[in-house]
């Protein structure tokens, strides 16, 4: 029997053949465990993070709201880089709940995907 994450390892394997970062559009990758949800830009040319987030240190709110958090704290570090256009990668997510409220509020701080 296949596990669920076997399924999604697949599937990212499959998205990333298809999405590069660079210098210009950097890409967004997003993780979510169970507990926390991360996101990092990252330029693939040279193999660099530019910058990155996460949840972990937040304590207060739900899982939702730290992910909304997240999000906005990922924007505002594209925006103090000058980075305006990114490349969204959900590393094989589904693109609801966490995931969708962490795009939605980069898309908010000023990211374009």
């Amino acid at each position: 029997m296949q596990k669920k994450t076997d399924k999604r390892i697949r599937l990212k394997k499959r998205i990333r053949v298809k999405i590069k970062g660079t210098a210009e559009c950097p890409r967004l990758s997003v993780f979510r465990s169970n507990k926390f949800i991360y996101a990092q830009i990252i330029n693939d040319m040279t193999g660099k993070t530019l910058g990155a987030a996460s949840d972990v240190k937040i304590t207060k709110g739900t899982k939702n709201e730290r992910a909304k958090q997240v999000g906005s704290q990922i924007g505002q570090l594209c925006v103090k880089a000058k980075i305006n256009k990114v490349v969204f990668d959900r590393n094989g997510f589904k693109y609801t709940g966490r995931i969708k409220l962490l795009a939605d509020e980069a898309r908010a701080a000023g990211l374009k995907f």
